[in-house]
């Protein structure tokens, strides 16, 4: 089965290296001399865009979760609670063991700090853009060796060998940007933080969080089922050209095969497929692009959007195209463990009659682009950025962001939270 994995960086003159910003880039003065904490606060304090949409951020918040539909109007008993003996998975025994050994390794204080109820509004307050806005649980570049150590293994305990892998790898471009700007004090390789939700269990439902600059991992865990949604992974720049982890090379397997897929459709598939020819095009509708999201819809704080279908119903492409989707969603959704992810892709296969797929930009090996694949229990969306710390003012393919999303209230694990707290009531438990 296809997973993403590291291969070696591309070679020759990096594509990146004449986008570096130069000495006196006025963006970044400030950088070099601020940590996380004093650049969020230079940059909301001197950018109207930024204070802006933090203030939208905050609003948005402020809605009870419903979760992401096509009209407004969630789609009801679309994730079902396994039943007694059902296996979908998870792994949930090395998840517990990891957590509580994570439980036993925090001092009092950051036990404290990192640990929040189950229904804990602090879920939904993540953002994957370096400013330091919400500040839930513990960052790990502030937390003792001992806990990150922790942290670390119940990332493994919870994710697939290559999930983990690249969830390090965007740990390391984040830190390998940082080194390239001055910024390392604000993107490093744990400028991150970690929460607990919940209390770990093996049949009872608890999650956890790690988010960041250009990495979102949303996790729970209910009995053998496991939710990783949402979920955002990116890179700027996406590989790494010197010292010892020229190995680091992000998303090109995801690249490649969304290429390969709509190179393979027919004129009047692909005419279906591209819902716009260019990544910033006159024609779309306002919203459907952001100076900051560009073109993806899932993103920070988008937990209750409404996002239409758009795009080629996949069930019209040939039997060998409908395989090379399948295979797209499995590398989008390689962060589960392979029986979790066999789960999860039968759960897709169920709504296969209502999965899209659409495409925004050209099909060279030149052109950035745009994909999302988007069906009542997935959304994925793959976009190529142009610069905001790097210098391209268009889309280049070396700024990578992805965004995994449940809709229909399945992100966060809540449907199925919801259910097994639902059968509890009823039990009189």
């Amino acid at each position: 089965m296809p997973h993403e994995t590291s291969t070696p960086s591309p070679t020759g003159t990096s594509p990146y290296r004449k986008y570096l910003p130069q000495p006196g880039n006025k963006k970044l003065k400030e950088l070099p001399n601020c940590n996380a904490h004093e650049w969020a606060a230079h940059r909301c304090s001197v950018e109207p865009f930024i204070s802006n949409w933090v203030a939208e951020w905050n609003e948005t918040l402020k809605q009870p979760y419903k979760g992401i539909t096509t009209d407004g109007n969630v789609i009801p008993k679309l994730f079902p609670i396994a039943a007694d003996g059902e296996d979908h998975g998870a792994p949930t025994a090395s998840m517990l063991s990891a957590a509580q050994a994570l439980l036993a390794t925090a001092t009092d204080a950051e036990r404290t700090a990192l640990s929040h109820p189950l229904d804990s509004p602090q879920w939904r307050s993540w953002n994957n853009p370096e400013l330091y806005i919400f500040k839930s649980g513990v960052r790990l570049e502030e937390s003792s060796r001992p806990l990150v150590t922790s942290i670390h293994a119940l990332l493994r305990a919870s994710l697939s060998p290559s999930g983990y892998l690249k969830a390090v790898g965007c740990m390391k471009t984040n830190a390998f940007l940082g080194r390239l700007v001055h910024g390392e004090k604000v993107m490093n390789e744990e400028s991150f933080n970690f929460v607990l939700f919940g209390t770990p269990s093996r049949t009872g439902p608890w999650g956890w969080q790690l988010y960041g600059h250009h990495l979102v991992l949303n996790v729970c865990v209910v009995g053998t089922q496991i939710v990783f949604s949402p979920v955002f992974m990116g890179a700027e720049p996406n590989f790494i050209d010197e010292g010892p982890e020229t190995d680091v090379f992000l998303f090109h397997a995801q690249e490649e095969q969304g290429l390969a897929l709509i190179r393979s459709l027919g004129p009047e598939m692909q005419q279906e497929a591209i819902i716009y020819h260019e990544l910033h095009d006159p024609a779309m509708p306002e919203g459907r692009f952001h100076r900051a999201d560009q073109r993806h819809l899932g993103g920070v704080t988008q937990d209750n959007r409404i996002i239409s279908y758009e795009g080629i119903p996949v069930s019209k492409l040939h039997t060998a195209q409908q395989k090379e989707v399948q295979a797209l969603l499995r590398l989008s959704l390689d962060m589960y463990p392979e029986a979790a992810l066999d789960a999860k892709m039968a759960e897709i296969r169920l709504h296969w009659q209502d999965t899209y797929f659409a495409w925004i930009g050209g099909t060279s090996d030149t052109d950035a682009f745009y994909y999302k694949i988007h069906s009542p229990v997935i959304m994925v969306e793959f976009d190529h950025h142009s610069g905001v710390f790097l210098t391209n003012e268009k889309p280049e393919k070396f700024h990578i962001h992805t965004i995994v999303r449940t809709p229909n209230g399945g992100d966060y694990g809540k449907a199925l939270i919801k259910q097994w707290e639902a059968s509890r009531a009823g039990s009189g438990m």
